[in-house]
């Protein structure tokens, strides 16, 4: 049972040799459980396995309960050695709790090999091991474990079925579930409530959530934890506006949600930004007292940050009782992932301890915004204060090396992830690939490329075409897309890459290459696919197939809009471009500041001054839109190309931000074309101020 020949004669000659004073049994038990609750559990089992007399069953169930929080799989396997030498016949239930302990300390040999050679076994026995193949990852063994169980005529509890279920969970055996879903049906145990909650569990992890609101409809009572299942997985889905729905429709009922539950309905309404459906949680959360637990107030302050009131985040934050390490984090990463960096740094200085996560958290807010600086020094000062580093850290270490096209440090650090071994996780690989990629080292990205051989995916594939694509090697890209096919299947972003590359060197033929793969074998087209296409058409000139695209969409976004208009724009026929902008108004999408810029664009290639100024007054009152540098411009471009210098000389005295050196060149220009020499004096003063 686990235990070699070896170890029990050594028991029995220690038997042998005994001195005649053996100290009391009490004295032992005393000493071995002060020893235990200092921790010391090496200690206490050197004691317990030197001493030749049987203990209590109880203390030996301590050990085997004590054991895994220490991963001290050799002391579990001492004591069931000293438990089967001076116990030949012990209780089943104590060699169950032996099977657990060898499971929780991931090693499934002893576990097996003890449930193998016990000669009698109840339903405990089947249920310990059947978990321990569940929890360990192995959903086969654990389904042919439970059809022996059955075979061999024990009745399977909602234990062994809450396991079976796990595991399908866990590796997404959608065929697997639906049979024990059958056998437990078939056994009677449709109303309960806990394997109704693993129903709802595994059918939502195999991505069938029709099955699981269906499931989770058929439980006579859902309790909390039920509730927060169907919640999480609507969410893990992407589902957030039915999280939030399912966490409203708990208060109707009598059940009091987790506060976890509270957690996962507030990361819901962070992704909606759904200010008012988080202030009513937040008004619960209130309610209940719940406002001291770290975890839900984290979410709240994500919430209010997602939802553009950074106020209310701090606020939350302030009122804190106790600001933890993971509250200080979350607060910073709150601020960093909005954009907010010079925020999330204050907030960042002034945390009283800081781990490897609150590191990458400013970090990851510096690479977000693409503040390269920024980002540089601090990597350089994170390696000054921190002892080590993680995949995380490594990975957006390579984002800040690729973003200022730093390669000679990206392979000092490529140096550092393979002499650690981090080279063997795929995101690190990813990003080193990418990292060479960016900066322009294709030698050195294909060479890592095949070194990846044994580990790559998908991604590993997109981004070497990714860079191909970016320094316009269409050709070469579409070789590799070749390639890729023998290995992996393509994806959306393969064939954005693709198209992309394509519509950089203007090469319509193999764009319409592209565009016929996707339509031959069977992939969706979605919108950003869609888009991907529109845009390659509209830059190899072939504007007809742009719209053909456009009118094949079921949905068609602000950003699919803006493409085709800016593609006729750049095409020289902006009245076009104005009638697809009456078209996408019709549609009810709502115009942004990339659509203003394609309709001032389009004013300019017309020559519609008026239009043109009254779209650029109404921006704020019409459209909601602040004015860019880019809208200020379309203007001048707009009156210097047609000579409309009156209302020149009025924009550019009246402009509210400063006017760049371009934007006063152009203007200058038409004020010498135009002998405007009143406001190219202006002009003029301006230019030398701004050189000197």
């Amino acid at each position: 049972m686990g235990v070699s020949a070896a170890s029990v004669l050594n028991q029995l000659l220690r038997k042998e040799n005994l001195k005649p004073q053996q100290p009391q049994t009490n004295a032992v038990i005393q000493t071995i459980l002060t020893y235990l609750k200092a921790g010391r559990i090496r200690k206490a089992t050197s004691i317990l396995f030197a001493f030749p007399k049987p203990f209590p069953y109880s203390l030996y169930a301590l050990f085997f309960r004590l054991c895994p929080f220490h991963r001290a799989i050799v002391e579990a396997r001492k004591v069931e050695s000293h438990l089967l030498t001076f116990s030949p016949n012990p209780p089943i239930f104590l060699l169950n709790r032996a099977i657990e302990s060898y499971a929780k300390c991931h090693c499934l040999r002893d576990a097996r090999e003890l449930f193998d050679e016990m000669p009698r076994r109840d339903g405990g026995t089947w249920n310990a091991l059947i978990t321990a193949y569940s929890q360990l990852g192995f959903p086969n063994q654990a389904f042919s474990l439970f059809v022996c169980m059955t075979r061999s005529g024990f009745w399977p509890s909602e234990v062994t079925f809450a396991s079976v279920l796990a595991s399908c969970a866990g590796d997404s055996q959608l065929l697997l579930s639906k049979q024990v879903h059958g056998l437990v049906t078939k056994f009677g145990f449709c109303g309960n409530v806990i394997l109704g909650s693993s129903l709802v569990d595994v059918y939502a992890k195999c991505g069938v959530l029709v099955d699981a609101r269906r499931m989770f409809h058929e439980i006579p009572q859902p309790n909390a934890v039920t509730w927060n299942v169907i919640v999480r997985r609507y969410l893990d889905a992407g589902d957030a506006r039915e999280a939030v729905f399912m966490f409203s429709r708990m208060f109707s009922t009598a059940v009091q949600p987790m506060n976890f539950t509270f957690s996962n309905a507030l990361v819901a309404c962070s992704t909606l930004s759904a200010l008012q459906e988080g202030m009513q949680i937040h008004g619960v959360v209130v309610k209940l007292g719940l406002q001291e637990d770290n975890v839900i107030s984290s979410s709240l302050v994500n919430m209010y940050v997602k939802c553009e009131k950074l106020e209310d985040g701090s606020r939350v934050f302030d009122l804190l009782g106790s600001r933890d390490l993971v509250s200080w984090t979350s607060i910073v990463s709150a601020y960093a992932k909005s954009g907010k960096t010079l925020e999330a740094r204050k907030l960042f200085d002034k945390m009283p301890e800081r781990n490897v996560i609150s590191w990458n958290a400013m970090l990851a807010g510096y690479v977000r915004c693409f503040e390269w600086s920024e980002a540089l020094d601090f990597v350089y000062l994170m390696l000054d204060e921190i002892e080590y580093v993680d995949h995380v850290t490594l990975g957006l270490m390579l984002n800040v090396f690729a973003g200022v096209s730093d390669h000679e440090t990206g392979k000092q650090i490529h140096g550092y992830i393979y002499r650690h071994g981090f080279h063997l996780d795929i995101r690190v690989s990813n990003a080193l690939l990418d990292m060479y990629g960016k900066c322009g080292n294709l030698d050195s990205a294909r060479v890592w490329f095949n070194q990846m051989s044994k580990w790559r995916d998908r991604v590993s594939w997109n981004a070497l075409l990714a860079s191909y694509g970016h320094h316009q090697l269409s050709e070469q890209a579409l070789t590799m897309f070749s390639e890729m096919q023998w290995e992996t299947k393509p994806t959306k972003y393969t064939f954005g890459t693709l198209l992309l590359a394509c519509a950089n060197t203007f090469a319509l033929y193999h764009g319409k290459q592209i565009h016929g793969f996707i339509i031959r074998h069977g992939f969706e087209i979605d919108t950003i696919m869609r888009t991907a296409l529109v845009y390659m058409y509209c830059k190899c000139r072939c504007l007809e197939s742009a719209i053909e695209v456009l009118k094949g969409a079921v949905y068609r976004d602000v950003i699919i809009w803006n493409t085709i208009i800016l593609g006729f724009c750049h095409n020289h026929r902006g009245k076009e471009a104005l009638e697809l902008f009456v078209m996408m108004e019709a549609e009810g999408v709502k115009p942004d500041h990339v659509t203003i810029k394609g309709i001032l664009l389009a004013c300019v290639e017309e020559g519609l001054v008026d239009f043109a100024i009254e779209c650029f007054k109404s921006l704020s009152s019409k459209y909601n839109v602040l004015p860019r540098l880019e809208h200020y411009n379309c203007m001048i471009e707009l009156y210097s190309q047609h000579g409309s210098m009156h209302e020149l000389e009025n924009f550019m005295r009246t402009m509210t931000i400063e006017p760049t050196l371009p934007m006063l060149e152009r203007a200058l220009d038409a004020c010498q074309k135009n002998e405007w020499s009143r406001l190219g004096e202006w002009i003029t003063e301006k230019i030398n101020a701004f050189k000197h």
